[in-house]
Parts: C-alpha cells; sequence; structure tokens
C-alpha cells in the first residue's frame, strides 16, 4: 500500500497549517478580516481557482486544494465546536431571560424572511416543497460570520449585539424542524399532507432535544466532578471533546443537526461550575476549525459561474441582501434600536448561512430540489457570505452616519455647565431621572449620557443636560471629562450594556468610581466582576423595603425594623463584595 494513501488528507492538513501560520497572521497584520481572508484563501486555492489549472502547471496540484470534500469533514467539525462555544456562552435561565429577543424578534425574522423569500421563490416556479425549503434556509444569516464581526469589534454586549445574538440563536434552533421536515419529505415520497409533516417535524425535533438535554444534566455534571476529582487535564480534555462530539452524534442519530447537538452540550456545561475551563480547553480547535470551514466555504464558490450568469448571481445577491437587511432594520426598530444601529445591523445579518450548505446539499441528495436551483442557490450564499465583512462594514458606517444625523444637537458648554466635579449618568430613564433630580435639588453637577432621541429631546426642554450617545465610547468620555467627574452612576436597563460601559469607563478611569443598578444579586455580581466599586440589586432593595413594611404591621418598632432592614442589607452588600473580591 502506498504510503500516502494511508494517510490521504496528509498535504491538505499541511497546506491549511502553513496558511493558517503564515498566511493568516499577515493578513490580520494589515487588518484583514480573517473570515473574508479564509474565504478569499479558499476561493483561490479551491478546485474552481488555481487548481483548475494543475494540469496545465502540475507543481499547483501542491499549493492548492482540488477537492473540497477532502476538507469537508473537518470543517464540520469547526461549526459543531463554534456551536457548542455559543452554547456555553448561554444558559437555559439566560435564554428564558431573553425569551422577548429570541423568540420574539428572532422569530418574526425567520417568519417573515422565510414568507418573503418562500413567495419569491413560487414565483419562479418552484414547487410548495422546494419554496418552504429555501425560504426558511435563506432565512438564515451565518451564525460564525455575525458572532466573529462582533466579537471582534467590541460590540457583543451592546444592544445591538443582544439583538443579533438573539436572532443567530432562534435561527440555530430552527434548523431542528428544518432538517427533521427535509428527512420526512425525502423518506415520505408524497405520503400525508404538508402541515401534518411539518407537525411531526417540529414534535419529533422538540421532543428529541427535552429528553436530550434533560438526561445530559444528569450525567455530565457527576462525570466532570469524578474527572476533576482526579485533577488529570488531558482526561479532562478527552471529556470535554467526547461530551461535544458524543451530543453531537446522538442528535444526528435521532435524524436532527450535529451543530444542533453541539449547542446543547455547550448549554448542558453551561450550567456547571466546569464552564470557564471549558471554554479555555476548547478555544484553539474551535479557531483551527472555524478557518477550516470557511475555506471549504471558498473552495465551493465557482467564480465562473459568475461568468456564466453575470446578471443573475449579482442581482441575486443583492435582492436577498436587500430583503432580510429591510426585514430585520424594520424588527430591530420595533424592538427599540436607534435608526442607525437598526439599518447596521440589517445590513450585519443580511448574508446567507452556512447551514444552507448543510440543508441545500441534503435536499438535493433526496430530490425535493432541483440540481441547476441548488447550485445556484449555493454559489449565492456563498458569494454573500464572502461579501458580508465588506457590507457590515459599510454597515457600521451608515448606521453611526444616521444616528448622528437623527440625534438632538450636541449640547454646548452653557448647557452642560462647568465639567469638574461633577457626576455622570449613563441611562435617563425613570431610574436615571430620579438620582438626576436629587442630586440637582443637593446642588451636584450632573451630566447624563442617553441614546432615545426622543427622550433627549424631552428632557432638553427641561434643563436637563443630557447628551447623546454610547456610555462606553472613549470620546465621548473624554469630551464629559471622566478624568475630572467625582463618581459615575450606571442606571440602564440591559445587564450586557452596563458591562460593556464598566469596561470602556475602566479603560480610561481606571480609578473611577462607578455606581451601578443591577435587576437582581446575579446581575450584581457580574457588574462587580466587571469592576464597579457600588452595586445596587433592584430586588434586593424591593425585598427589604416590603419586609420592613410587614415587620412594622407585625407590631415590630419601627426603629427596630428599620434597624433589621439595615443590617440585613449591609450583610448581603459585604457578601456580594467579598464575592466580588473573591
Amino acid at each position: 500500500m502506498d504510503a500516502h494513501d494511508s494517510f490521504p488528507f496528509l498535504k491538505e492538513i499541511i497546506l491549511f497549517l502553513a496558511l493558517s501560520g503564515v498566511l493568516m497572521p499577515l493578513l490580520s497584520r494589515l487588518r484583514i478580516n480573517p473570515v473574508l481572508g479564509f474565504l478569499a484563501v479558499g476561493v483561490l486555492l479551491g478546485p474552481y481557482g488555481l487548481a483548475s489549472l494543475a494540469g496545465a502547471w502540475p507543481v499547483l496540484s501542491w499549493f492548492t486544494f482540488a477537492r473540497p470534500e477532502d476538507v469537508e469533514f473537518l470543517a464540520e467539525l469547526g461549526v459543531i465546536f463554534l456551536m457548542f462555544m455559543i452554547g456555553l456562552e448561554m444558559s437555559v435561565e439566560r435564554l428564558w431571560s431573553m425569551r422577548r429577543l429570541v423568540f420574539g424578534l428572532g422569530g418574526l425574522q425567520v417568519a417573515l424572511s422565510a414568507a418573503a423569500v418562500g413567495a419569491l421563490a413560487l414565483w419562479f416556479g418552484n414547487g410548495i416543497e422546494a419554496a418552504v425549503i429555501l425560504g426558511v434556509v435563506l432565512a438564515f444569516s451565518s451564525t460564525a460570520i455575525v458572532m466573529q464581526l462582533l466579537i471582534q469589534r467590541g460590540e457583543l454586549g451592546t444592544p445591538l449585539g443582544q439583538s443579533a445574538f438573539a436572532i443567530l440563536l432562534f435561527q440555530d434552533l430552527a434548523v431542528v424542524p428544518l432538517l427533521v421536515l427535509i428527512s420526512i419529505l425525502g423518506a415520505s415520497a408524497g405520503e400525508g399532507s404538508f402541515a401534518s409533516l411539518l407537525g411531526y417535524a417540529v414534535l419529533k425535533g422538540v421532543l428529541t432535544v427535552v429528553l436530550i438535554y434533560l438526561v445530559g444534566r444528569r450525567v455530565v455534571r457527576p462525570l466532570f466532578h469524578q474527572i476533576a476529582a482526579d485533577k488529570q487535564p488531558d482526561t479532562f480534555t478527552a471529556l470535554t471533546l467526547l461530551t461535544t462530539l458524543g451530543v453531537a452524534a446522538l442528535t444526528w442519530y435521532a435524524g436532527l443537526s450535529m451543530a444542533l447537538g453541539a449547542l446543547l452540550a455547550g448549554l448542558i456545561i453551561a450550567e456547571t461550575e466546569f464552564r470557564h475551563e471549558v471554554e479555555i480547553t476548547i478555544e484553539p480547535f474551535k479557531g483551527l476549525l472555524m478557518g477550516l470551514f470557511f475555506m471549504s466555504v471558498g473552495m465551493g464558490i465557482d467564480l465562473r459561474a459568475l461568468l456564466a450568469e453575470p446578471l443573475w448571481i449579482p442581482l441575486s445577491v443583492v435582492g436577498l441582501l436587500a430583503m432580510k437587511a429591510a426585514i430585520v432594520f424594520v424588527l430591530l426598530r420595533v424592538f427599540g434600536l436607534s435608526w442607525g444601529r437598526s439599518a447596521e445591523g440589517g445590513l450585519l445579518l443580511g448574508q446567507g448561512g452556512e447551514f444552507a450548505f448543510i440543508v441545500i446539499g441534503m435536499a438535493l441528495a433526496l430530490g425535493l430540489l432541483e440540481r441547476q436551483t441548488g447550485q445556484f442557490m449555493l454559489i449565492v450564499v456563498g458569494v454573500s457570505m464572502l461579501a458580508a465583512p465588506v457590507v457590515a462594514r459599510l454597515g457600521q458606517s451608515l448606521g453611526d452616519s444616521i444616528d448622528r444625523r437623527a440625534a438632538p444637537p450636541a449640547a454646548d458648554e452653557s448647557e452642560l455647565g462647568e465639567l469638574g466635579g461633577h457626576v455622570i449618568i449613563a441611562g435617563y430613564g425613570r431610574v436615571g431621572q430620579m438620582v438626576g433630580q436629587m442630586l440637582a435639588e443637593q446642588g451636584v453637577a450632573f451630566v447624563a449620557i442617553e441614546n432615545d432621541a426622543q427622550l433627549i429631546a424631552r428632557q432638553r426642554k427641561a434643563g436637563v443636560p443630557l447628551v447623546f450617545g454610547d456610555a462606553s465610547r472613549p470620546e465621548l468620555l473624554r469630551k464629559l471629562c471622566i478624568e475630572q467627574a467625582r463618581a459615575v452612576v450606571l442606571t440602564m436597563d440591559h445587564t450586557a450594556a452596563a458591562i460593556h460601559a464598566v469596561h470602556g469607563i475602566r479603560r480610561l478611569a481606571p480609578m473611577m468610581r462607578i455606581i451601578a443598578r443591577a435587576r437582581d444579586e446575579k446581575h450584581a455580581l457580574l457588574l462587580r466582576e466587571a469592576g464597579a466599586a457600588v452595586v445596587v440589586p433592584e430586588t434586593l432593595e424591593s425585598s427589604l423595603k416590603l419586609t420592613g413594611w410587614v415587620l412594622e404591621t407585625l407590631g415590630v418598632p419601627p426603629d427596630a425594623a428599620l434597624r433589621l432592614v439595615e443590617q440585613e442589607r449591609e450583610r448581603r452588600i459585604v457578601a456580594l463584595r467579598d464575592t466580588g473580591n473573591a
């Protein structure tokens, strides 16, 4: 047996590692997005790029990927580890706390986008099954690209980042019924009504996910406890990989997506105390394999098809981006984001997603899509993903420009007063307004930051010193003389935005005293860990005041009731500080 046959992917692995170790750092130094870099390299070195010239120049075969299937299985592992990392960032409790965004915003985005694309597919003569498949799968965006862009920009914790994350999360969940539906449609060959098949697909997917999650919670934690007790790092790594791939394999055997199984594995581990150690363990695998995935996507893009269809492919890419961007823009505005950030979010999520390559490939294999239609849509999705980083950058610039124009005129120095020894209030809703009013009554100068243009316009008429912007932006903080401020008060409703602001303030003024409002003690701990000096949980204060009234009603003297409440408040705050400093 030839030695090369025993290791069939040796050349591809060496070539990929060389590209990762040499070319990608160069692109990073040139500030070229690594996702775009891997996609471009896949196009250039793939079977439709330089590899197609290997017949004339055999030397090119050593530096190109002749067959995309040679790296597809490794690329799928990259998607699995990406979904696992996303699951680690989540928990069922957090998912429930984000239910309005995930199931409201995300559900509407998928439903409206699928309806629009599906109707267009029907208009072009496709059958109902093909229209449904294309509509739903093209409603999905690229989780890998969007998450990578948000992390690189440091915007994952902003309202736009959280909204985009919620949409992507619902899309990942929606893959479940879609894949089951395709399997059923392919196997049934027209048996049963379309509505009954869809209902069965959703039911099977939900039952499988719930069963795996409930069983996994009871099995995974004891296993990790046992391995952690042995203090063997290699076995810990092995168990992490086993959990990720094992749960992914279970969902695959159940007829669902392996990526969904990896997401479930992450959710299960996220609720254990081993979450952070697992993140550190899995991070190197994810980065390399995600690079392989994007490279394989690039390999599937045949630039010659663009020459064969010089009009329809570009028009289809632009149409897909425009249609999805418009829908996302409207939904983000309805859910409270500014005009500019809504426009940015629309363009950020306008591209097709990596699941299209899995879903459309599966539909082609089962005969649910015509070969020509499927290949055409794969090229459209690939080109849209290739253009995604550039389109997202344009969206960011457009969003900043729109918000600057929509913002009220900047307060001049006479409106803000002398900035020095002042207090900065970030967020001027009901809590911020109360803080501002009490500071004004005591003669303490303050300036407030708010991103609601209508609220700013109303409060400016009342003489309140308000500026439009984001409390984490260093330019705005410098303009408000952060170094000379006595304290910063954070009253924002959104915990992730408050944490993002704490980090921004700490970078400019490490010694600044930051007082933050939190919804509960868990969010208070997150703010403490981020660097807030004092955190006031709303639920704690409400509970203490309610308890004080109950004690007085039961006959406890007011002074004694007040003293008991103060003692409990002090005990909770001290415990919170100790936890934050631990």
